[in-house]
């Protein structure tokens, strides 16, 4: 595990103790840092009194003596407004950081790999970490997905490290140095916390901050945010661009265009593959992740033959059309990660005639960009409390039916699409977030899942 000595005998406060908080404030006080400990939870307040940690209310009980605050990644930095706790710490000249920052004081050897975008950074990040431990590299998977990075094992000069990083942990890692930083893409998304697009777009720039001409930056130039990043990085000799995209062939990159893998990115290899019929990497999004991937496995030194290998073995991600089961002519599949449109848009245009589960708490937008998918649903079961809008957006376009939970949505979705009595898939694709109903999209997944299992249990 990554203890904490860069912060011996320091006074450290760590504000929300969800699964990166604990981890960082263990590890902490392992290193003898001397560590206070808050959150609005009563039963993770709990968990870390059973630990052993020190409860301080550091905003009713008043700031103490501090040297940093490790905030969670939940937690409002600068937009709608700083949270009172941030403010109080900056009054104080603490400095706020969050649990990747205190990663980076401790981490003694190892590469980093960075990956960042509004979607598909979850399969990608998966994606590199099973091409470089299938082909028996040292390799740990964290950050965003998984496991906290302050629980990861501690690597030696060959390790690599492979972590996906939200928006608002780039926000909080201010010395964030990549040997290979990625970029997807970037579209609307978590706006209330970063103010516009404009300050959106600069967070996510961050996965390049302090490259050097060693480093490797693989950038998506079908995305034209994107595209910009990479003409500036360009200019300014940051780092080595390998570019991909899912539109045109490119040189010095990798692209994915039908299907059709072309790796370009290093002079002494240049390979091809298709990967349309791999059922993981199914639709031009997971293409854009495969190439993502293959340029992060290549800039690492996988051959072609290490690379075709992983690919072909790759199982998916759990909760990204995650297939589930089937009955009869009808699939199930578990989508749950898709808490926006534009990530609900990948499934969508994946199959057919499907029977939509989607709702929960509505992200800016809603669901209206996804109209022009709108006929490939055969039906939609609208959950949470993005139903009423969401039914106001189908209307006149879509069948729908109210339901009061996801398992009533899963049962009534399987019934109407065995009635249909043709090829089906029963898709659980939300396009909102989860923190209606659940705690997380994992948990919508697995109640999706357990649904499922249900069904096909009683259809034997």
């Amino acid at each position: 595990m990554m203890q904490s000595h860069a912060y011996q005998h320091k006074n450290v406060a760590v504000f929300g103790l969800g699964k990166s908080g604990m981890a960082t404030a263990r590890q902490l006080k392992i290193g003898e840092a001397h560590v206070f400990v808050w959150d609005d939870s009563e039963i993770r307040r709990k968990a870390a009194m059973d630990e052993g940690l020190s409860l301080r209310d550091l905003i009713a009980e008043g700031w103490p003596r501090t040297d940093a605050l490790v905030l969670s990644p939940g937690v409002p930095l600068t937009h709608p407004a700083p949270h009172p706790v941030v403010e109080m710490a900056k009054r104080a000249g603490a400095e706020v950081i969050g649990d990747v920052e205190v990663f980076l004081k401790e981490k003694k050897a190892g590469r980093l790999i960075g990956i960042t975008g509004t979607n598909g950074k979850s399969t990608t990040t998966a994606l590199v970490y099973h091409l470089l431990k299938s082909a028996g590299r040292s390799v740990a998977q964290g950050g965003n997905i998984g496991t906290p990075v302050m629980d990861l094992p501690e690597l030696d000069e060959e390790g690599i490290y492979v972590l996906e990083l939200s928006s608002y942990q780039l926000d909080l890692t201010p010395s964030w140095q990549a040997d290979v930083a990625v970029l997807l893409n970037i579209t609307p998304d978590h706006l209330d916390r970063h103010g516009d697009m404009a300050g959106y777009a600069t967070v996510k720039r961050r996965i390049f901050q302090k490259q050097t001409e060693a480093g490797v930056a693989v950038i998506n130039i079908d995305d034209p945010l994107c595209d910009n990043i990479a003409t500036c990085i360009a200019i300014h000799g940051m780092a080595r661009i390998v570019p991909i995209s899912t539109k045109q062939d490119v040189a010095g990159g990798v692209s994915v265009i039908d299907g059709l893998l072309k790796d370009h990115s290093r002079s002494d290899q240049s390979w091809t593959m298709d990967i349309s019929s791999i059922a993981s990497l199914r639709g031009r999004h997971n293409w854009q992740n495969a190439a993502a991937a293959v340029a992060v496995a290549s800039s690492m030194g996988l051959t072609a033959e290490e690379i075709k290998a992983g690919l072909t073995s790759f199982g998916g991600l759990a909760h990204r059309m995650e297939p589930v089961g089937t009955i009869g002519q009808v699939a199930f599949v578990n989508d749950s990660k898709a808490t926006n449109a534009e990530a609900a848009e990948k499934a969508l245009t994946s199959f057919e005639n499907i029977y939509w589960i989607a709702g929960g708490r509505e992200k800016a937008g809603g669901i209206t960009p996804l109209a022009p998918h709108f006929d490939r649903i055969a039906h939609a079961f609208l959950i949470g409390e993005a139903k009423d809008n969401f039914a106001a957006t189908l209307t006149g376009h879509v069948p729908f039916t109210k339901c009061e939970s996801l398992v009533q949505a899963t049962e009534r979705a399987a019934a109407a699409a065995l009635k249909d009595q043709k090829p089906a898939v029963v898709l659980l694709s939300p396009a909102a977030a989860s923190f209606d109903q659940f705690t997380s999209f994992e948990a919508r997944g697995d109640a999706f899942r357990e649904a499922v299992i249900h069904l096909i249990s009683e259809a034997q």
